[in-house]
């Protein structure tokens, strides 16, 4: 079984993280992943980077903390994937298969709905599942799912949410037969590497795991105890 964390954030790029690009490859490599996928805030979430840049110098912003991860990665032998994790007033998503240069050629796509963001991702081959759907705070102007045909899935185990949260999603899921999927939320190496899913074979691009999702053939890695029983 390959490991692959599905939700990690590297400082400075986002703001709320504390752990390196190269000491989160490094933590990982440790802990038995055979890769990561690095969903660093975008601009209109929690970002680290100012707001009044211009669009290509956010993006090298933006973008460093995936490149500083790949290159470590390709030092330890842990494979490192290219995401985001896109707001949209408290409402985030998990986007895989969108490149450095499709977010060049779209500037200003910070600025989408969700209905436009899902086309925009679908349209360019991307895949996006709403993350930690029921999760409550100031900031967060619709604590709920959206639209189920906006998304192509749910991260129904965050490590970060309690289990009433996570079982919400996990219904959600179930309810409208989305893929589902777990992930650490990792912001710092001090947090333990705890979730993420398994695939049965090494994943040697980023469309070999949105592939995977999309079939439902990713097991949901959780601690041990946790509640999170399989989706039927």
């Amino acid at each position: 079984m390959y490991l692959y964390e599905t939700h990690l954030h590297t400082a400075p790029v986002s703001a709320c993280a504390a752990g390196s690009p190269a000491a989160q490859v490094r933590a990982y490599k440790a802990a038995g992943y055979a890769g990561i996928i690095v969903t660093d805030h975008f601009f209109n979430g929690n970002s680290g980077c100012p707001s009044d840049w211009p669009w290509d110098k956010k993006l090298e912003f933006f973008t460093s903390g995936y490149r500083q991860a790949e290159r470590e990665g390709r030092l330890c032998g842990l494979d490192v994937f290219f995401g985001l994790e896109y707001c949209i007033r408290g409402t985030e998503f998990l986007t895989y298969g969108l490149s450095p240069e499709f977010l060049a050629a779209h500037p200003g796509m910070d600025t989408l709905t969700a209905a436009q963001y899902s086309a925009l991702v679908r349209d360019g081959g991307g895949y996006l599942a709403q993350a930690h759907p029921y999760r409550k705070d100031w900031w967060i102007a619709s604590p709920f799912p959206v639209d189920p045909g906006l998304i192509d899935g749910v991260e129904v185990y965050n490590a970060s949410m309690p289990d009433a949260v996570n079982a919400k999603a996990r219904e959600f899921a179930r309810l409208h037969g989305l893929p589902a999927q777990a992930g650490s939320d990792s912001h710092s190496i001090g947090l333990p590497f705890m979730s993420g899913i398994g695939l049965a074979r090494r994943a040697e691009s980023i469309g070999e795991i949105i592939d995977a999702l999309k079939a439902k053939r990713a097991k949901l890695i959780v601690p041990e105890g946790a509640e999170c029983p399989p989706i039927l």
